[in-house]
């Protein structure tokens, strides 16, 4: 059974840093692109970063470029997204999503829900003071 897990959301002040996970068990994660979505309270899931297979090639959406960083470790089967300098406007359900890569350097964001085919549950990440 193919399923993602995400963790390490929480609740955290502005200025503040999160580490997310995203966990792949019943598949190897090493021949998937990944992505991390965010969907906040009356707003639609928009693409936060996406990641390559290798980690050779990475995305991020305008507004946290600088602030978020997103890695890999195949190893683990692991992919992780460090939120620094977090703003409330950040706040959201943050979800993972994998797809068999089509070439090695793919990695999808904008618009690109739909591509993915292996979702997580999501992870709370609230930002307040």
């Amino acid at each position: 059974q193919l399923q993602l897990v995400e963790s390490g959301g929480g609740l955290v002040q502005p200025g503040g840093s999160l580490r997310l996970s995203c966990a792949a068990s019943g598949f190897a994660l090493d021949v998937f692109t990944v992505g991390w979505f965010r969907q906040a309270p009356g707003k639609e899931r928009e693409g936060v970063s996406c990641i390559s297979v290798r980690g050779t090639r990475t995305k991020y959406l305008e507004s946290v470029k600088g602030r978020f960083t997103i890695s890999r470790d195949n190893a683990k089967n692991t992919v992780y997204l460090q939120l620094n300098s977090l703003q409330p406007e950040d706040t959201a359900v943050y979800f993972c999503a994998a797809d068999v890569a089509s070439y090695p350097g793919a990695c999808m964001l904008a618009r690109a829900e739909g591509r993915y085919e292996y979702w997580g549950q999501g992870t709370q990440v609230t930002v307040s003071s």
